[in-house]
């Protein structure tokens, strides 16, 4: 079996990782790209016979270790631009919200996290406590949930709870949701791509962001479908069926990009 065969299953996994790592889709693929290469040319190379997704993703934290600006904070480089309380979030060290995607996206053990980032598992412990503790505590916001299975609902619903944000609304169908934005603007929209009246939450999305800037996860049984790398894509995806710290990472990161972009927004108004 070939080193292409052996990972090209967890290639749209590792995409969806480097998107929640970098905040955006090209950046993400960039990296995932970068990653490939290097694995091809042998400089990294995967055991075929072992943890090929383990290795797959070990060279990825190395591709982006290897950038220095990646180790660094926004905040040392732009402090000035920043109020207190985008400073307070983006001093938190990148490698702490990297072991937190690894631990509670990817679900890799402790000891594989520390082994990727090089680090010992107690630090990595560590890491995974600094993360948690600090994404939940700067972030809290209003959510709609888009998702006509109730039980699904529901359990979104105590999970983004357990962070600290309050659910606005849930909404079944493309019409609700479209309605729910109009009476209370959310600070985070959750939403499924297949709806109960056969509506799609995509164009439910779409028409929310042509009015609303605000950020949005996807939810879905196929990610393959949205992973591909050939057209605009989701940054942040959620697999069906999912693990509530799937969940918890995904939704403190998209917040965690989303407070930086309106940092660098505001920046750029004070600067005009």
């Amino acid at each position: 079996m070939t080193v292409s065969v052996t990972i090209a299953r967890h290639i749209p996994m590792l995409r969806r990782f480097a998107r929640a790592v970098t905040g955006s889709q090209a950046s993400g693929d960039a990296y995932a790209l970068a990653t490939i290469e290097v694995i091809a040319s042998g400089e990294m190379p995967v055991a075929q016979n072992g943890d090929a997704r383990r290795d797959l993703f070990t060279a990825f934290v190395r591709v982006w270790g290897s950038i220095p600006v990646n180790g660094v904070s926004v905040a040392e480089a732009s402090a000035a631009d920043m109020a207190a309380a985008d400073k307070v979030l983006e001093e938190m060290s990148p490698f702490a919200r990297v072991a937190f995607l690894l631990r509670g996206l990817e679900g890799f053990s402790v000891n594989d996290v520390a082994t990727m980032l090089q680090r010992d598992p107690e630090e990595v412990n560590a890491l995974l406590d600094q993360a948690g503790r600090e994404i939940a505590a700067h972030m809290s916001t209003d959510i709609l949930i888009i998702e006509d299975e109730p039980i699904i609902a529901m359990d979104l619903e105590a999970l983004v709870s357990d962070l600290g944000h309050r659910v606005t609304l849930i909404a079944r169908t493309r019409a609700e949701a479209l309605e729910a934005v109009e009476i209370e603007t959310p600070g985070l929209v959750l939403a499924d791509i297949n709806l109960a009246d056969g509506s799609s939450g995509l164009d439910a999305v779409n028409e929310i962001l042509q009015t609303y800037n605000v950020p949005v996860i996807f939810i879905t049984a196929f990610p393959e479908r949205l992973l591909t790398g050939e057209r605009p894509e989701p940054a942040f995806l959620i697999t069906k069926p999912f693990q509530g710290e799937t969940v918890k990472a995904i939704v403190s990161q998209a917040l965690f990009f989303d407070r930086k972009a309106a940092a660098a927004r505001k920046a750029s108004v004070t600067l005009q």
